[in-house]
């Protein structure tokens, strides 16, 4: 892991892997204190996700230090420093916590990747929607279908809308749904229409209008068959694990699993999907072919997921160690040796 420190702002660039001609691919996340820690958990998962799908390039995760009232300063000059690395193909930055894609828009006429990720699908760029779909799609994969089955999202975004309708699409009921302001329980059902209307509207305050709201961690209390965990890196931490009552997790985010939490499910019986699978669903969008569509980007998306998935899911191992001894097979193809450290939070 190499760590590239910025010089026109204060920040830094967590680069995975050694190879200088490989492209490093990541979020840029903004606030008054990045830390290099979770930069890094960030980029071994991304890391691991172009090595499952048997792509020669590697994760990244930058860190641009700033207190909000200096922050559009602050990353006006990341994104004049960054833009040689981008025009090189080295580094390809997407917005993460704390900057939207109108902050990085400037980078785009130099990016190799294909614009075609920030189109409109039912009112999330076709990023976000193949985030919530590629998710549902592990998850059918990993309970041998989501028909009949019940599920809570905890960490609701901008992919929740998309998530949640697929999964309903596909016979499961949203029994559950949380944020950062609360959560909320409907044996019922929630509907995801009302869900994504909700969402739009009132962002992380979406719940009052859907249901008594409690706090948000009581989502973790909800007996389901799955939950997609989301909302933050070790969101699920051993504690947590031990009163978890789900068939599988699926990750919607970038590694909510701790690695003391992934023994405890695992002893538990509980299907740990590899969040380096899970949320693979962006990646399909980022060097399509020529003739692909959103339609046709998401289609390969939730075959190629569904088929990793069913590779991984019956190893004796679990699909989370499946799925890095997938990777780490394909890494030494093309890397000197193995990067130290498997994506899962601290």
């Amino acid at each position: 892991m190499k760590i590239h420190k910025l010089t026109s702002t204060e920040g830094f660039i967590a680069i995975d892997l050694d190879d200088g001609d490989a492209p490093a691919v990541g979020i840029v996340r903004s606030a008054p204190k990045i830390l290099q820690g979770g930069a890094k958990e960030l980029a071994r998962s991304l890391t691991y996700t172009f090595a499952v799908l048997e792509q020669e390039r590697g994760g990244a995760s930058s860190g641009v230090n700033a207190p909000p009232d200096a922050r559009a300063d602050a990353l006006a000059a990341f994104v004049d420093e960054v833009r040689p690395m981008v025009e090189a193909g080295t580094f390809l930055p997407d917005a993460g916590k704390g900057v939207d894609d109108a902050t990085l828009a400037g980078l785009r006429d130099v990016d190799p990747r294909s614009s075609i990720r920030f189109d409109d699908v039912n009112g999330v760029t076709l990023d976000a929607h193949l985030l919530g779909v590629g998710a549902a799609a592990a998850a059918s994969a990993a309970v041998s279908d989501l028909g009949g089955k019940t599920v809570a999202i905890e960490g609701f975004g901008a992919s929740g809308p998309a998530l949640a309708r697929q999964a309903v699409e596909w016979g499961a009921t949203v029994v559950a749904v949380s944020t950062t302001k609360g959560s909320i329980h409907n044996d019922d059902g929630i509907d995801p229409a009302a869900l994504g209307d909700a969402y739009a509207a009132n962002g992380d305050e979406m719940l009052a209008d859907l249901g008594e709201v409690g706090e948000s961690w009581k989502i973790f209390t909800d007996p389901v068959d799955v939950l997609f965990a989301g909302s933050k890196m070790g969101a699920i931490n051993h504690t947590t694990a031990a009163n978890l009552d789900v068939a599988a997790v699926v990750p919607w985010g970038p590694i909510p699993v701790t690695s003391k939490a992934f023994a405890v499910l695992r002893k538990a019986g509980a299907i740990v999907v590899p969040d380096f699978v899970s949320t693979a669903g962006p990646v399909f969008a980022m060097w399509p072919g020529d003739d692909a569509t959103a339609m046709s980007i998401e289609t390969d998306a939730v075959a190629t997921i569904t088929e990793l998935m069913n590779e991984l899911v019956g190893h004796a191992d679990g699909p989370l160690l499946a799925g890095c001894y997938k990777a780490e097979a394909f890494l030494q193809t093309w890397q000197e040796s193995l990067p130290f450290g498997r994506p899962l939070a601290a």
